[in-house]
């Protein structure tokens, strides 16, 4: 168990737009943060970052929350492991009570399959820097082969492991590690009773999640034998999802932000080759075919993505549908094609930071006008062969979600294959209303605009009168301007006006109390009850408490309804137009929402007695229903007054 003053002093440290940042490419919008969720697919920003508040909210999806709850919903990590992850990253020192044997044993799987492939990495090192067999064949191949720096090396972590049946094995099941933990991590085999090591004998690329933590590993063969694959990855398990997972995306993160670019590459060499060159906003969809979780996960830092090929037409033309997708999530992609025989590996081995990243800036091209010139060549005046093509040009054209790039790209094209603009725009027309069309088809029938698809079962739910709203903007006040002072005039001893200040916190409760008033809404009432047991004790939480509050009810509720997507643009303040803001009248905030919160209380009092009213079976009953209804009436004039409303019913 963490101690309870070190949880405080990482709420305390932690900063929403820093931890949010390293996940999320934000970008300033008024005194908040805005950029694209990272929970759900969206090419709109609707995801806002309060820094003054300390929370985050996807006005798209819904989620919302402090610092601790983005780095649980974002990586999947239980309460205590985002805890340890933020101090971690604030240089805090965890202070943990001891936990208990039931405790321990109640680690959930997740983190005893990052416990095993941690303790795998550290192993791997150490085989790769302090075993002869490792220093003879691992080192050497990193040193003399690959040309990696010492600090290279220990950057990424690389390793090796020993060629023996089981040496990782045994070594990790001496160490107290569970044999059932290696074997759903993919490090050890299970087979008819036996176990053995998966990667014996191969150099060891480990493979990091966002965070920094060890998901999986990629391990290559340095033997020439045939019988055995040149590369193995670790099998996917809870921990790691091959889809999902970009290497070097830890790394190169904030480079990629920064440059507001990301160069893709096809291995783990290629990444750290260039990360050696001092090119570090690179990344690796390691040997897979890319996936759309990965463009998503790209998009996350930058809109743009240059991909970085080696000679081969056969891979580039495989790797076509992949780039289809990006285009398809609105990324811009541009293609570098090194030279015959030179990879991004190989040439950064032999050229000069500068020298590479020249050749990577003067070599980039848009990737419509790559894939025209690439396929081009292969019509050789075949005017079907061309037909064919600017077809599929087209095609990948009408992929983009951007109308204006979609013309720009028409026009290069045109220009390109010598086709006239209005053909080539013609037939794009034509695929994307067929795409729309096909998209709005209902049981085998398309729906035209004017259509409405009815469902017998449908029915019109009745408008249902609620406190909800005023309950809501209540508890919004107090969590945003308890600790506020409001001034009243008050006559003092001597029949004299003087002005008395009075916390707003205390003023609510007060007055809801002297009503003798409660919340409709449960959740609203716990919160109220917290407020005012903790105010009757002389303490005052300003809204961060609640943003940070232990119940996830609360916090939920906290940050949905101290959430704006709405903020005063600053354009007002530059042309010294004076607006009203509800800092500038608080008074009138607190009591025009009190007097709300009862009106509409006295309308639904209202209500109900005329039901009653109307089921009435005596006349002794029927004379005190009305009485009833006379006062309520009377009550409710006087509180509408007060809100300068007039009641016509």
């Amino acid at each position: 168990m963490i101690n309870p003053n070190t949880i405080q002093t990482i709420f305390e440290t932690a900063r929403i737009d820093e931890v949010v940042g390293d996940f999320v490419n934000l970008k300033k919008r008024g005194v908040n943060l805005i950029g694209l969720c990272p929970f759900h697919d969206e090419k709109t920003p609707s995801f806002t970052v309060s820094p003054a508040k300390g929370i985050y909210k996807c006005f798209g999806c819904g989620k919302g929350g402090n610092a601790v709850k983005f780095v649980m919903e974002h990586e999947h990590y239980s309460y205590p492991e985002a805890l340890k992850y933020l101090a971690q990253k604030y240089g805090i020192e965890i202070e943990e009570e001891k936990q208990t044997p039931e405790q321990l044993q109640a680690l959930d799987e997740k983190e005893s399959l990052f416990n095993v492939t941690a303790f795998a990495q550290k192993y791997f090192s150490d085989n790769l820097f302090n075993k002869n067999e490792g220093k003879a064949i691992g080192l050497s191949y990193f040193k003399s082969k690959r040309q990696f720096s010492e600090a290279t090396i220990k950057k990424f972590e690389l390793g090796y492991c020993i060629d023996k049946w089981a040496d990782f094995t045994e070594y990790a099941t001496k160490n107290a590690y569970k044999l059932k933990y290696l074997v759903k991590s993919g490090l050890t085999i299970a087979k008819n009773d036996n176990h053995f090591d998966r990667f014996a004998a191969r150099i060891m690329f480990p493979i990091h999640n966002l965070t920094g933590k060890v998901i999986g590993f990629g391990g290559r063969i340095l033997s020439s034998e045939k019988s055995k694959a040149k590369y193995v990855n670790s099998p996917e398990s809870e921990i790691y999802n091959k889809s999902k997972v970009l290497y070097g995306i830890y790394y190169s993160k904030n480079s990629i932000i920064n440059k507001d670019n990301c160069l893709l590459v096809e291995g783990y060499t290629d990444v750290i080759s260039l990360h050696q060159a001092g090119i570090e906003n690179v990344v690796s969809s390691s040997g897979t075919s890319l996936t759309k979780d990965q463009i998503k996960l790209i998009k996350r830092y930058s809109k743009n993505i240059t991909i970085l090929y080696d000679g081969d037409p056969a891979g580039i033309k495989a790797s076509f549908r992949g780039i289809d997708m990006i285009l398809e999530e609105g990324l811009n992609v541009r293609i570098v094609l090194f030279p015959d025989g030179e990879d991004p590996d190989s040439y950064a081995m032999d050229h000069s930071s500068s020298e590479v990243e020249k050749f990577i800036v003067d070599n980039a091209v848009d990737f419509i006008s790559f894939k025209t010139n690439l396929l081009l060549e292969e019509t050789k005046n075949d005017p079907i062969k061309k037909a064919g093509l600017i077809k599929e040009i087209v095609n990948t054209i009408a992929l983009i979600p951007d109308g204006i790039f979609r013309s720009i790209y028409v026009k290069e094209c045109s220009n390109l294959m010598d086709t006239p603009e209005q053909t080539l725009m013609n037939e794009l027309n034509k695929i994307i209303r067929k795409r729309f069309s096909d998209k709005n088809k209902f049981a085998g029938q398309e729906i035209l605009p004017e259509q409405t698809i009815i469902s017998p079962e449908t029915k019109t739910p009745e408008i249902e009168s609620t406190l909800e709203n005023q309950e809501r903007e209540l508890i919004r006040i107090l969590l945003m301007h308890g600790t506020k002072d409001i001034f009243f005039t008050v006559l003092n001893e001597d029949d004299r006006n003087v002005e008395v200040a009075i916390k707003i916190a205390e003023y609510i409760i007060f007055d809801i109390r002297n009503d003798e008033l409660s919340f409709n809404n449960p959740d609203y009432q716990m919160i109220f009850d917290e407020i005012a047991s903790e105010i009757d004790k002389g303490i005052f939480h300003d809204e961060k408490y609640f943003v940070n509050h232990h119940d996830e009810n609360i916090l939920k509720i906290a940050v949905d309804i101290l959430s704006s997507q709405y903020e005063l643009s600053e354009n007002w303040k530059k042309h010294r137009i004076l607006v009203k803001t509800e800092n500038n009248m608080l008074k009138y905030a607190v009591t025009s929402t009190l007097f709300s919160l009862k009106a509409k209380k006295l309308d639904l009092l209202i209500t109900e007695n005329q039901k009653e009213l109307k089921k009435a079976k005596t006349e002794e009953d029927l004379l005190i229903l009305q009485h009833k209804h006379i006062e309520l009436k009377k009550k409710s004039l006087l509180i509408n007054k007060q809100l300068s409303r007039i009641i016509i019913k």
